[in-house]
């Protein structure tokens, strides 16, 4: 049985964040070196749809840092 895009996302969700915190931390660290070294570890995740969820919750934290 396959899973439906809701229930991908209900099961991922919480792994997701959590990835994209860990990447977001780096962020001080790595400075300039950091947009490549992300995008880098961001084309590694699998399956596609998981890389857009960490990538659309590392989107949510820059934005809530740079407000």
């Amino acid at each position: 049985m396959s899973l439906t895009r809701a229930d991908f996302h209900q099961q991922n969700q919480a792994s997701a964040q959590a990835e994209a915190r860990q990447l977001f931390e780096r962020k001080a660290v790595m400075q300039g070196a950091w947009l490549s070294w992300v995008a880098s570890q961001l084309y590694g995740l699998r399956p596609a749809e998981y890389a857009s969820m960490v990538r659309r919750e590392l989107m949510r934290l820059q934005e809530i840092s740079e407000n």
